[in-house]
């Protein structure tokens, strides 16, 4: 038997390999990020049918570490880490939540929202931030010079770090743009214990100094640019098929800032085809806030270019970013399944928030951006009506109530009327006035 393996290589294909617990997040020839490579040969060795009853048998189970939706994939993410580091919080495994009510009133029937944000920090970042802080605690435990793991964030990011971090006893250092990330975010790392910095700047400023201080001061580098991070995440894609019976849906739709999350997407996908767990390829959009659109501004190009720009505020704060680090990934898995990209306003993106809000979801902005790229491709005819949607929901709504409160009190910025508020009507304590605002309320 083949062990399995897995290293690093070079997403424009230089030669060379390099270690997992190797501190590398760039070629050293051609200078682009790195990818996860996974000796499929050793793979082969169990056909589809094992690789699936395999999955199926630990899925949500108690043996440790496997009933996480990670670990329980970990040949696929990443077979070298040993039981006694990984750091796992049960992560994964969350609702694939028929949206039933909300489909049909688009007048599709089939409409699925995959419920990231159920997660022990409320978002999707858990899925690859286990990983990546594993791969660090067994790295400080191989003796390792490990002093610290570093991120910049608009909020998801650094929540994730912090928690999976303050587990592994290992310091985490957080970059924040000051006023862009909310109360709930902010108070995430800081209940966990990072040290938290918040500049004067946005997301890409943030990025800038994380990279500059992994490269200067040797902390390790804990944003989607790190690909460990994407062996996580893509066990999204997996473990949606797996939800479906092993069936693929006709389309993935998911929010885009850094774009890593795309970029995982594809990988999962490609995985499962190459081992012939899979034999069709969904198509994928990625959605943008128009305020931080440069994905969608190369898309309408052909992809002949990409121009990185400065991105102006939006309520989708943590995909307000300008120059994602994970570009030319997310470029190479749109090409490779027919995909699109699609923006929404600020008015767009809460509306369709609280339109799917009042069918019994409870969305994240970002979110709200898929939801809307997902009404403007059907009434496009780019998305049939016939044809099973999953929406990728990235984040808990409840880490975003100033954008609910701000919706429904008609006060969001950009948004100058909000189609879908719902106000709470203010009686004085007297049964006449109730009954009698009840029964208007009936007989609506």
């Amino acid at each position: 038997m083949l062990p399995l393996a897995a290293h690093f290589r070079c997403i424009a294909g230089c030669a060379g390999t390099y270690p997992l617990d190797e501190v590398i997040y760039r070629c050293p020839r051609c200078s682009n990020l790195l990818e996860v490579h996974h000796d499929l040969a050793a793979l082969r060795q169990r056909s589809a049918a094992e690789w699936i009853k395999l999955f199926e048998d630990r899925f949500q189970r108690t043996q440790w570490p496997h009933g996480s939706g990670v670990w329980g994939k970990r040949e696929w993410v990443h077979p070298h880490i040993r039981d006694e580091n990984v750091v796992s919080m049960f992560e994964g495994g969350s609702n694939l939540f028929w949206a039933q009510r909300y489909g049909r009133e688009l007048g599709l029937e089939d409409l699925w929202i995959k419920l990231c944000g159920n997660s022990h920090t409320g978002s999707f970042k858990d899925l690859g931030m286990t990983v990546l802080v594993s791969a660090v605690k067994q790295m400080i435990a191989d003796g390792k010079p490990v002093s610290a793991v570093a991120c910049a964030s608009t909020g998801d990011t650094s929540a994730a770090l912090a928690a999976y971090a303050a587990a592994a006893n290992v310091r985490a250092l957080v970059i924040l743009p000051r006023g862009k990330v909310s109360t709930a975010q902010l108070v995430q790392p800081l209940a966990n214990g990072a040290s938290v910095l918040a500049i004067d700047g946005n997301f890409d400023d943030c990025m800038a100094l994380v990279q500059r201080l992994a490269a200067e001061e040797g902390v390790y580098l804990a944003n989607s640019m790190n690909s460990l991070r994407l062996e996580g995440q893509k066990t999204v894609a997996i473990e949606i098929v797996q939800q479906f019976d092993w069936r693929v849906p006709d389309w993935l739709i998911i929010p885009g800032g850094n774009l890593g999350n795309v970029s995982a997407l594809g990988a999962g996908l490609n995985m499962m085809r190459e081992l012939g767990v899979i034999t069709k390829m969904p198509r994928i959009c990625v959605a943008q806030a128009q305020a931080a659109n440069p994905l969608y501004a190369s898309f309408k190009n052909g992809f002949a270019h990409f121009e990185a720009m400065v991105p102006k505020n939006t309520l989708a704060s943590a995909i307000q970013i300008g120059n994602p680090v994970s570009i030319n990934k997310a470029i190479r898995a749109l090409k490779e399944v027919n995909g699109v990209v699609e923006q929404a306003s600020e008015a767009e993106l809460a509306d369709a928030a609280a339109r799917a809000d009042a069918t019994g979801m409870f969305n994240c902005p970002h979110t709200g951006v898929a939801l809307a790229a997902l009404e403007k491709l059907l009434a496009a005819g780019t998305i049939k009506k016939s044809e099973t949607v999953v929406v990728i929901s990235t984040a808990n709504g409840l880490k975003f109530t100033d954008f609910k409160v701000g919706y429904h009190e008609s006060k969001l910025p950009d948004v100058p009327e909000c189609r879908y508020a719902n106000r709470p009507t203010l009686l004085a304590n007297d049964y006449g006035a109730v009954r009698e605002n009840v029964r208007r309320l009936l007989q609506a």
